[in-house]
């Protein structure tokens, strides 16, 4: 079997993920803050090992303000609906996913005003002139996508970082397929938000999110209850991270994210992108090769992140889908990926592609196999 749907979520995690959250539940299972007793006390401690992790990986000395969510789209939600107003502007690029469009589309119904920014036919993003166009008086974020999960072009979101605050505006990033794949730092960009899953580039297992507020953000919260911290009051209290994570949190999840880390930390992120980088280079130079199959793809190679696209003449996505599955166990992914936005750009709406997602832990070999069988697909039909 060839996993190649690493863009949805990464497998086979590494062992030491499985490993930590098995000993989690076996020894350290207690609900973190929820009492002074040894077992909540190893289970909060683990908590905070891995948001001390998650700010060394973002390059942020703003612990607190790092809120442990369900997932990507519910950190995206907490950033969109806890910021924005009606009558606020905000800006997007025409590649978003549905975690942005849905919440933003709510917003819109409710009084929020948006404008979408096409991407750059030449590069394959949007250009910062392009947004700088785009403010108005009454703009209050700029909200791009890092990597697009449909063809992996990269954003230079440093770019629209600084032009975020020239005009003094919050900028949100999803960056739910670049963190773990791609360095990251968030002060140096300028990013005021950013929020990913820790299921994809950081091999932790679903059910686990993050969102990253900075000094210049202060959203509302979007659900209030026990934090296990100032139980006197019947309000929700300020103090970050508290005030965002209600509720009992998925320790265990986030035990495995915190493992997941470490895996990075120690193999270094560096040979993870270079590894991930040779497949990539590796896997379009070779459908590049195969007549009637179309690619979308970064023009620049230096833009690529580990997702790209492809369709092959006469066939339907979700055909080359099942053949490669069925008869070549090969598992990818087709069809339109929950954004519609980015099909409609690349002109593949309404039945989408065909997505390669390379990780990690695929080879090379791997990689040439997953060619010949797509090559042998296209020759059958031509």
């Amino acid at each position: 079997m060839i996993y190649l749907d690493n863009a949805a979520t990464t497998f086979p995690k590494p062992e030491n993920v499985y490993t930590a959250m098995d000993k989690f539940l076996r020894e350290k299972g207690g609900n973190p803050g929820r009492g002074s007793h040894s077992l909540a006390l190893a289970a909060g401690m683990v908590i905070e090992e891995t948001r001390w992790l998650t700010a060394q990986f973002l390059h942020t000395s703003e612990v607190e303000r790092l809120i442990f969510t369900l997932n990507c789209t519910d950190s995206l939600n907490l950033a969109l609906k806890g910021i924005l107003k009606p009558g606020d502007h905000v800006i997007i690029s025409s590649l978003e996913h549905n975690a942005v469009m849905r919440p933003l589309t709510k917003l819109e119904q409710q009084g929020v005003n948006i404008s979408r920014v096409p991407v750059s036919p030449e590069s394959g993003f949007t250009l910062p002139n392009d947004i700088e166009k785009a403010i108005l008086p009454q703009t209050r974020m700029i909200v791009m996508v890092h990597a697009s999960n449909v063809n992996g072009i990269i954003q230079p979101v440093e770019e629209y970082g600084a032009l975020a605050r020239k005009h003094d505006l919050l900028f949100l990033v999803d960056a739910a397929q670049s963190v773990g794949h791609l360095d990251l730092n968030v002060e140096e960009s300028n990013i005021d938000l950013l929020a990913f899953s820790g299921h994809k580039g950081t091999f932790g297992p679903p059910g686990v999110g993050v969102l990253y507020i900075g000094a210049r953000a202060n959203p509302d919260t979007i659900r209030e209850g026990g934090t296990g911290s100032f139980s006197e009051y019947e309000t929700q209290p300020e103090q970050f991270p508290d005030r965002f994570e209600s509720g009992t949190l998925n320790s265990v999840g986030i035990c495995g994210l915190g493992a997941g880390l470490k895996f990075i930390q120690d193999t270094g992120l560096d040979k993870i992108i270079a590894h991930e980088k040779k497949l990539v280079d590796v896997l379009i130079s070779g459908l590049s090769n195969i007549q009637g199959l179309i690619l979308y793809s970064a023009p620049d190679r230096e833009k690529q992140a580990p997702v790209i696209s492809f369709n092959i003449q006469g066939y339907d996505p979700g055909e080359v889908a099942t053949i490669l599955d069925q008869a070549f166990d090969i598992k990818v992914r087709s069809g339109l990926h929950c954004a519609p936005a980015a099909h409609k750009t690349l002109g593949t709406y309404p039945k989408g592609t065909i997505r390669i997602s390379p990780g990690y832990f695929n080879t090379e070999i791997e990689i040439e196999q997953v060619i010949q069988a797509i090559n042998k697909i296209a020759r059958s039909r031509n």
